[in-house]
C-alpha cells in the first residue's frame, strides 16, 4: 500500500470515527490525510442479538452507513471510501466496551487481572461509485473482523484504584489502553497489537481494493 498512498489521498478517504487512536494511525502513522467525520450512529445494537465477531462488524458497518449516506448531499457527490470501526474486549464470550462510571472500570479491570481476553475490531468498508450517475449507483460494502488475544498481569487493588484514578480508562473497551499507562499490564499479545490500539493496520492495507479507487 505504502506506493499507492497518493492514490489513497486523491480518493478523499473519509475516516467514520472520532477516536484519535484511529486518527492517528491513518493520518500520522500511514499518513493518508483523511478526513475525519466522526459517526452519528448511536450504537444501540442489542448485544445479546449478536455473537461479538457480528456484533463489532455490524457497528462497523452501520458507523460507515451513517456517515456514507450523511455526506451523499454534498455537492461532490458519493465519498469514494469510507471507513468504520469498533473494537470491543471479550471475557468469556461476554462483551466489554467502555466503562460507564469508575466503578464500572474498576469491576472490568479485576475481571481482567490475571488473565486473557480477546480484543475484537470490525473494519467496515465503504465504496462509493464513480462518474456522472453515482448518485444513483449503491455502494459497495466489504468487511473483516481482526482478533487479537492479550494476557494480562495480576492487577492489585492499588494499581486498579491508581489506573482508574488516572482517567486514562475511561473512555477505552475494557477499560485499558494498551498504548498508555494499561499497556504496562499486559504480558503479552497474540496477533496485531495496532488491533488493541483499535484500528487493525496490516489487515485494513491488505484488505483495500485499490481498483475500485481509481476506477
Amino acid at each position: 500500500m505504502l506506493s499507492d498512498r497518493a492514490a489513497l489521498r486523491a480518493a478523499h478517504l473519509i475516516l467514520a470515527s472520532g477516536s484519535p487512536r484511529r486518527v492517528e494511525i491513518f493520518n500520522e502513522v500511514l499518513q493518508l490525510e483523511a478526513r475525519v467525520v466522526p459517526s452519528t450512529f448511536p450504537e444501540n445494537l442489542d448485544k445479546s442479538l449478536y455473537t461479538p465477531t457480528e456484533y463489532v462488524q455490524e457497528n462497523a458497518r452501520l458507523k460507515a452507513m451513517e456517515v456514507y449516506t450523511r455526506l451523499m448531499s454534498e455537492a461532490e457527490g458519493p465519498p469514494r471510501l469510507v471507513v468504520g470501526a469498533d473494537t470491543v474486549v471479550v471475557l468469556e464470550g461476554e462483551i466489554l466496551e467502555k466503562p460507564k462510571s469508575e466503578e464500572h472500570a474498576r469491576e472490568m479491570l479485576r475481571r481482567l487481572s490475571g488473565g486473557s481476553h480477546e480484543v475484537s475490531t470490525g473494519v467496515a468498508l465503504i465504496y462509493g461509485p464513480a462518474g456522472a450517475d453515482a448518485s444513483d449507483v449503491a455502494p459497495h460494502t466489504e468487511m473483516f473482523v481482526e482478533t487479537t488475544k492479550v494476557e494480562f498481569g495480576e492487577l492489585s487493588s492499588e494499581t486498579i484504584d491508581a489506573y482508574v484514578e488516572s482517567g486514562e480508562p475511561m473512555d477505552k473497551a475494557g477499560a485499558y489502553g494498551i498504548q498508555g499507562v494499561g499497556g504496562s499490564f499486559v504480558s503479552s499479545i497474540t496477533g496485531c497489537y495496532f488491533n488493541v490500539v483499535g484500528f487493525p493496520m496490516h489487515r485494513f492495507c491488505t484488505k483495500l481494493d485499490l481498483k475500485r479507487l481509481t476506477m
